[in-house]
């Protein structure tokens, strides 16, 4: 029930990943409105719920309010092991709420992160965190750091991942006392910390995990993406406005085309919740079908790949 173009889409992205990927998957929506998209997509079922939360409502109010939401309903079933993990594309302060009240975190970690893949020059990279803390301390970031290498260990196949903090210089020293109190920490316990790195830095692939303040992050994912929006939309204006820019755009447009697919939001999906006690994840609020069966995706692999397992056992490591 959540995103912007849901349910319509949420379900044809379902049907989606249903068939790619040969899983089953349930939908938790009202059954009125779901039901009837239902009926041609033999993998899929409903899971009814009576209640949904807006995009507009207060987060952690509307779960306490709303048990039966479909946010609410979808915690549980992977609380209770009726599903290996869950994915939505709604109010993201809700799903925070929700797997935090119903799930809870892994025991020794003070606060779940929410990360995201960022393309490179010769890949890509895990940022975190990019929203679920808009003010955390160094204890928080460096536990990011944990979980970040766990994901990029786990998730993108970096078996020694190359661990980096966000900041507006290189140098050792540089950044707030935020950021130096957390590079003094991660040089202290981490060893594949290679010290800090500027936004430029992401890009030429100097790590594999870059760690930041969620406030940071959430702006620094945010204006990247708008960037790459602005100038493809740019491109595709200006380009055929010329005889010759017709036929040079013809000539590039198949290299245009995997660039921005490579840099697409939608192909990465969603953005698992790190630190909470089961596989909860975070998609884009404007998911299409396309973005939403990626989402499934990258829920199915934190599921396969025991995710939570990994990182509740490196949190636990002395």
């Amino acid at each position: 029930m959540g995103g912007d173009q849901a349910p319509a889409e949420i379900v044809k992205g379902a049907a989606m990943a249903a068939q790619e990927y040969g899983i089953d998957i349930s939908l938790v929506g009202l059954p009125h409105q779901v039901q009837p998209l239902l009926d041609s997509h033999p993998r899929l079922q409903l899971v009814p719920c009576t209640q949904v939360i807006a995009m507009d409502e207060h987060p952690a109010q509307a779960v306490r309010s709303k048990p039966d939401a479909s946010i609410n309903v979808c915690a549980r079933l992977v609380k209770e092991g009726r599903a290996g993990g869950w994915t939505s594309a709604g109010n993201s302060g809700a799903i925070m709420a929700a797997a935090l009240f119903i799930q809870g975190r892994i025991r020794g970690v003070d606060r779940p992160a929410l990360g995201s893949i960022v393309p490179t020059q010769n890949g890509f990279a895990y940022f975190l965190d990019v929203g679920a803390n808009v003010d955390s301390k160094p204890e928080y970031m460096t536990q990011f750091a944990v979980m970040g290498s766990v994901y990029a260990r786990e998730m993108l196949g970096r078996t020694q991942p190359k661990v980096a903090l966000l900041s507006n210089g290189e140098e050792e020293g540089k950044g707030d006392e935020r950021v130096r109190e957390t590079s003094r920490r991660l040089r202290a316990s981490m060893p594949g910390f290679i010290g800090n790195v500027e936004p430029k830095d992401i890009y030429a692939a100097r790590a594999d995990v870059i760690v930041a303040d969620g406030f940071v992050g959430n702006v620094a994912i945010k204006m990247a993406e708008a960037t790459a929006e602005f100038l493809f939309r740019s491109l595709r204006d200006e380009i055929p406005k010329t005889l010759a820019g017709k036929v040079g755009g013809a000539l590039i447009r198949p290299r245009v085309r995997q660039i921005r697919d490579r840099i697409d939001w939608r192909e990465f999906g969603g953005a698992p919740l790190l630190g909470i006690d089961g596989v909860a994840v975070i998609a884009h609020g404007r998911s299409d079908a396309r973005a939403m069966k990626n989402a499934i995706r990258v829920t199915r692999d934190a599921v396969e790949n025991d995710l939570v397992g990994k990182i509740r056992a490196e949190v636990a490591r002395p």
